[in-house]
């Protein structure tokens, strides 16, 4: 769960509200609870997490209301999307918790198949029982939301598409020369050099200023450039060179995009997690969560992906961590056994 910059967007009304939201999240949400915080008219934070099973209402929600609150919202909008018999129990269960961390609840709707529904509205001449249907593109604001740059996509699954592998045979062979070259640089090391250490993060930070030179170039990176670099990544001294000077910029999450989909799955902590840092920097929670997920999967124990996880599922702010690392040391979170709790986004 994280917070974003929200993009300004004119909402007017449900309708508005619901062709919003597939914006602030960056995808269309399907069977999820979507609550979004304002500070008087102006939305702050957009949280959204699966709809939660039965026996789940009570922590789910209670953990999407307490980080909401930090985030200097004075009131909310919840909005379940679904079958009424899974998001009605949902939308309850966030609507008191929201309340009791006080928080007020201006609307709870429901969207199912093209029509929604308020829990807190009962005139029939603005919300009938029978729902009212509406047509996304109807509302102004989904052509607002693409001039200014936002991009809805089809739903969770097409924001995973775009971090999914791609390197394949090619990506395993440059692995192994990487280490063939590796296993070479650690055995021309001088002695006073105790490991390596020096020359692993000599080459190290090399390899990251000549990667991100042709990169930002726009130059396509080779296998081997890139199997060099991510190896090298594995040196903690390396990674906090690179992590020190990665921001939210475009650049960023492009570059790191592409060593995540094109490297071994054995290495791809350090750049995975380079990712999410760089997403998450820039308000893409939604794809900072993604790259988590992957890196995760393969490296449950690592540590970077483990403090951006924390700060995602905490809901922490980008901007009360600017100029973090590079201006205050690293501090890894108390390692807690991982739950199913709401992401941001």
């Amino acid at each position: 769960m994280n917070s974003t910059e929200i993009p300004r967007l004119t909402v007017r009304s449900p309708a508005d509200l619901i062709a919003a939201v597939p914006y602030l999240l960056g995808f269309h949400p399907t069977d999820s609870v979507v609550v979004v915080a304002l500070s008087a008219s102006r939305v702050v934070f957009v949280a959204r997490g699966d709809l939660p099973g039965e026996t789940e209402h009570d922590e789910a929600a209670g953990h999407i209301a307490a980080v909401t609150a930090q985030q200097s919202a004075d009131s909310a909008t919840v909005i379940g999307y679904g079958p009424a018999a899974r998001v009605t129990p949902a939308l309850d269960a966030v609507r008191g918790a929201l309340t009791e961390a006080g928080l007020a609840v201006l609307d709870a709707l429901r969207v199912t198949d093209g029509r929604w529904w308020s829990y807190l509205c009962t005139e029939p001449e603005c919300c009938p029982p029978e729902g009212t249907a509406y047509d996304p593109q109807g509302s102004a604001v989904p052509a607002a939301a693409v001039f200014a740059g936002q991009v809805a996509l089809p739903d969770r699954a097409a924001l995973a598409a775009q971090l999914a592998p791609i390197g394949g045979a090619a990506a395993r062979h440059a692995a192994k020369r990487a280490e063939q070259r590796l296993t070479g640089l650690l055995a021309t090391a001088p002695p006073a050099d105790l490991l390596g250490a020096r020359a692993l993060r000599a080459a190290g930070v090399s390899a990251y200023r000549a990667a991100r030179r042709r990169h930002d170039r726009g130059a396509q990176l080779t296998d081997d450039e890139i199997a060099w670099l991510c190896l090298l990544l594995t040196h903690l001294p390396v990674r906090d060179h690179a992590w020190e000077r990665t921001d939210g910029r475009d650049e960023d999450v492009a570059f790191w995009t592409e060593l995540l989909r094109r490297v071994e799955p054995d290495l791809i902590a350090a750049p995975g997690a380079l990712l999410a840092f760089a997403a998450w920097r820039a308000g893409q929670g939604a794809l900072a969560a993604v790259a988590l997920e992957r890196v995760l999967a393969e490296h449950p124990e690592y540590s970077l992906a483990l403090l951006i996880d924390d700060l995602l599922r905490r809901g922490v702010p980008p901007s009360r961590l600017d100029g973090w690392p590079a201006d205050g040391p690293v501090v890894t979170p108390r390692r807690e056994r991982r739950k199913s709790r709401p992401r941001r986004r």
